[in-house]
């Protein structure tokens, strides 16, 4: 992999604000999506190649920024709602102009970005500057024209879906359909169509009468990528149940369960803080699904419930720390995990901003760092080495030097090219594999 550009504040002092908690590329993987902590968006788009700078292949700068989310108060409960971008979820490109939708805890909104380079001039009841023209004075008919300007790109909140969730919304899911989509929270699922705001379809409801019998919530749900009445959503107990919109409106009896049997013998107090599942998400293809949990990353086949047919370790020398990641509350990040487009590697983050990448094929795995020191641009990246104890070689990091305060969370990878996008706190790396 090689380091492309690096999108970032470069000041050392991090506001939480400019905490980056979401990437995600568009379908054509043209434009590159960033969600943060203070409820803005940033849209970066992929610089056309020109033959006089072929090393500028991967190169991505910001397209459009505009305010998502404002903080609110929730008066009924007395309940402050952050602004934070939770997801970000692009919709098919239909015309010229770009949909996205964009969530925090409470309210998702659908936001239309469109360029617009000619302005009308030449109005018969106003003049250039705005003011109404006295009607007397007006003896002639003009046809206003059409005149070039700088090119402006406009973000405009198209449809705003609110009041719908009690709960922290965690996912939000466009359908295969390109009309319907789903959010969840906690402890319900809803289904929307794209068009009405005012209502929504609740289609999984796991919230017990008495909120004392509750021992599990939904961490993530998705669509299945072909199949526009299948969905899945994963659970902190560990599971994964796949449900079909055609068997009952409500679906809370599932299709199929996806549970992998406990190995009594690394049961400890953690396990099921550790199997708690952060992320899920289907391959392009729709035959399999990856999901990430504290230490690993699964890949199940749909067509078997049993057990996953690949599991990759992420970072296991972290299981005997585990008593001081539950400390420091690092045992309960949430990270992500993606696919490429070929659905050949997968892709996850882990601390002291390295992040693990998986070839399927060949079952080699590598551990990158995406850090400024390490990524110059177009600067090869080495693979780095954490050591579990005894001696340490020359090139490896010992386990106790890990910064757990730098972590990979949120990653994404272009849906056709080997170019990938990281977010380390609040800066935003792009690699792309060597050209040789």
């Amino acid at each position: 992999a090689r380091d492309v550009n690096v999108l970032s504040d470069s000041h050392q002092f991090v506001f939480s604000a400019d905490i980056i908690s979401t990437v995600e590329f568009n379908y054509s993987g043209e434009l590159l999506a960033t969600g943060d902590k203070g409820g803005r968006v940033v849209i970066f788009q992929h610089e056309q190649e020109s033959k006089n700078r072929p090393h500028l292949r991967g190169e991505y700068n910001v397209y459009s920024t505009f305010q998502s989310h404002e903080p609110e108060f929730d008066y009924l409960k007395s309940l402050e709602i952050e602004e934070k971008i939770n997801k970000i979820r692009w919709l098919p490109q239909q015309n010229a102009a770009h949909f996205l939708l964009s969530t925090n805890d409470k309210t998702i909104k659908l936001w239309k970005i469109s360029e617009r380079d000619k302005r009308a001039e030449g109005y018969n009841l106003k003049d250039e500057d705005g003011r109404l023209r006295d009607p007397f004075r007006i003896t002639s008919l003009r046809v206003p024209v059409l005149m070039p300007m700088d090119l402006m790109v406009e973000a405009s909140p198209r449809r705003i879906f609110a009041n719908a969730h009690t709960y922290h919304i965690n996912s939000i899911s466009v359908n295969s359909d390109h009309e319907t989509y789903l959010s969840a929270d906690d402890l319900r699922i809803n289904l929307w169509h794209l068009e009405i705001t005012d209502r929504s379809f609740n289609i999984v409801d796991i919230k017990p009468a008495n909120m004392e019998e509750l021992t599990e919530v939904i961490t993530a749900a998705e669509c299945h990528p072909h199949q526009c009445n299948v969905f899945v959503y994963s659970s902190s107990k560990g599971t994964i149940r796949l449900c079909d919109m055609r068997a009952a409106a409500l679906c809370d009896r599932h299709s199929k369960f996806f549970e992998e049997p406990e190995d009594p013998s690394s049961r400890s107090f953690f396990s099921e803080i550790i199997s708690s599942i952060s992320d899920v998400k289907f391959s392009h293809s729709g035959r399999y699904m990856m999901t990430r949990d504290y230490l690993s990353v699964k890949v199940w086949d749909l067509n078997m419930e049993n057990r996953p047919v690949e599991t990759y370790q992420v970072h296991e020398y972290l299981r005997s720390k585990l008593c001081s990641l539950y400390e420091n509350d690092c045992i309960f990040d949430k990270f992500e995990c993606c696919w490429n487009g070929s659905d050949s590697a997968i892709m996850t983050g882990s601390y002291n901003n390295f992040f693990r990448m998986f070839d399927r094929n060949t079952r080699r795995d590598i551990t990158l760092e995406a850090s400024r020191e390490s990524s110059k641009p177009r600067a090869t990246l080495k693979p780095r080495k954490v050591s579990t104890g005894g001696k340490r070689k020359k090139d490896e990091i010992s386990v106790d030097s890990l910064d757990f305060n730098k972590k990979i969370l949120h990653t994404a990878w272009h849906p056709k090219d080997n170019v990938i996008a990281v977010a380390a706190t609040n800066n935003l790396y792009i690699f792309q594999d060597k050209i040789n």
